[in-house]
């Protein structure tokens, strides 16, 4: 049933996302929005935006937080829709909540899926930008979207977050619709698949049919996108259901793709049978971008957005390309702050490095812990537990060399340090020990889910 949201709720989600956010960005994003209603029949939470500039950086920026924000003050998981709406569309929609203007308010029917609900459109492959982080994971993607359930199939993407695995996702999504419309695609969150689960599954009336609905809606898809996977972890009852969602695709020879956060051996509180499931055919990982690639991903970027890349905007590319080395989403976000002060707020004034660094205090900040080969070695050492002094020394047994091995690949990618000095910091070795440590260690993270999981866990410490 439909309802108004009270100013208390509303007040409240805000307070929820302005802990996360500068001051700036919370003034320009989040105060003009117009909460309209409510469905919790549907699951969906509708908001009004003033222009489509603000629905879609909203949409590609902030819409987790805001959803976090909203099921954390509502109580239970909603789907948040962003709409395009004039004052007086508001002012209508506030006096009649039960309006039918609002057709993607309309519970999803398991009879008829309506993928568009679910397929972010701006997401494809033409705008993936493709370097060795992803080529492997990109690669397999399009591949399985040219030719579903033929070559690879189940496939597993596995990564930190904000990497692309999403956009992957809904590229692949997007494609297979684009060439046949009348393919059934589904995307979904594995926490939005847990969600329907437990609301088929309440109460003991009516819930034959609704476990059947939910059967039909999940079983009888062309192809299942399923994102995050790892949040099904411990709920018995949903991993049980999945697996048998699972198998029914299968074999029906029906495309299956899978996202996680970690590599499937690496979720430890997840039945093994999926686990081996997970592992039938492909999984593909994707690794923090080199700093080419994410310049590359922010030129396109701001090309996307109608931004001249004169010198003063390169410069300032280049240094957001420096700083933030993790997270694509965090690096977009950064960009995109930069673009709006000065659409939004600086339009009389040029332009500067400074007042882009000016808008980006958590990433320009002057006591943040700058990374060195030394910091690096450290926190190697203490993950290895092996002495300082291993380090630099001649030593060849397994236990010293593949954590110096693993020393050095991070010192070449998180430092601007040359290979030659690298050697020297490393007990005067060549230049060309290093690089074959650092291709040695390269290999093995797209081979071995254990190293892999080291150099992700290691430089999220060293962050």
């Amino acid at each position: 049933m439909k309802q108004r949201i009270d100013n208390t709720t509303w007040n409240s989600i805000l307070n929820d996302v302005r802990g996360t956010m500068t001051e700036i960005s919370y003034k320009t994003w989040f105060l003009p929005l117009k909460p309209i209603e409510m469905d919790k029949e549907a699951g969906t939470f509708l908001i009004a935006v003033q222009d489509q500039m603000r629905l879609n950086l909203l949409t590609e920026h902030y819409m987790d937080k805001i959803e976090d924000a909203v099921s954390k003050v509502c109580g239970s998981k909603f789907h948040v829709l962003l709409k395009v709406m004039s004052e007086r569309e508001i002012n209508d929609a506030l006096r009649n909540p039960k309006q039918k203007d609002t057709p993607s308010l309309k519970p999803l029917s398991s009879d008829a899926l309506k993928q568009e609900f679910f397929l972010n459109p701006k997401y494809s492959f033409d705008n993936f930008i493709v370097g060795p982080n992803n080529n492997y994971a990109h690669a397999v993607c399009l591949a399985v979207a040219e030719t579903p359930a033929k070559v690879y199939n189940p496939v597993f993407i596995y990564g930190g977050s904000g990497l692309g695995k999403t956009h992957l996702m809904h590229a692949i999504g997007n494609f297979i619709q684009q060439k046949d419309p009348n393919m059934k695609v589904l995307y979904v969150s594995s926490e939005m698949f847990t969600s329907e689960f437990i609301e088929a599954t309440r109460g003991a009336k009516q819930s034959n049919e609704k476990i059947n609905n939910l059967k039909k809606k999940y079983r009888t898809v062309d192809v299942l996108l399923i994102d995050d996977i790892q949040f099904i972890e411990g709920k018995e009852g949903t991993q049980n259901e999945f697996f048998h969602t699972f198998n029914t695709l299968y074999e029906l020879e029906k495309q299956i793709i899978i996202t996680s956060d970690r590599h499937p051996s690496k979720l430890t509180d997840l039945d093994e049978r999926l686990k081996s499931r997970f592992q039938w055919n492909i999984v593909a990982d994707i690794q923090p971008p080199d700093y080419e690639t994410r310049v590359a991903i922010l030129r396109n970027k701001a090309e996307q957005q109608g931004v001249d890349l004169d010198d003063v905007m390169l410069k300032i590319i280049d240094l957001i390309a420096e700083k933030v080395k993790f997270n694509i989403r965090n690096l977009e976000s950064a960009l995109t702050r930069v673009i709006a002060y000065k659409v939004l707020i600086n339009k009389d004034k040029a332009l500067t490095v400074e007042l882009a660094k000016q808008q980006l205090p958590d990433i320009f900040d002057p006591r943040e812990v700058t990374i060195t080969c030394e910091t690096i070695k450290q926190a190697v050492c203490k993950k290895f537990n092996v002495k300082l002094a291993d380090m630099e020394s001649s030593n060849r047994k397994r236990e010293v060399t593949h954590p110096r091995q693993i020393a050095m690949y991070l010192t070449r990618e998180m430092t601007d340090m040359s290979l030659p000095k690298i050697g020297q910091s490393f007990g005067g070795r060549d230049h060309t020990t290093v690089l074959h440590a650092c291709d040695k260690i390269a290999g093995e993270i797209k081979t071995n889910a254990t190293v892999a999981e080291e150099i992700k866990q290691l430089m999220d410490d060293l962050k």
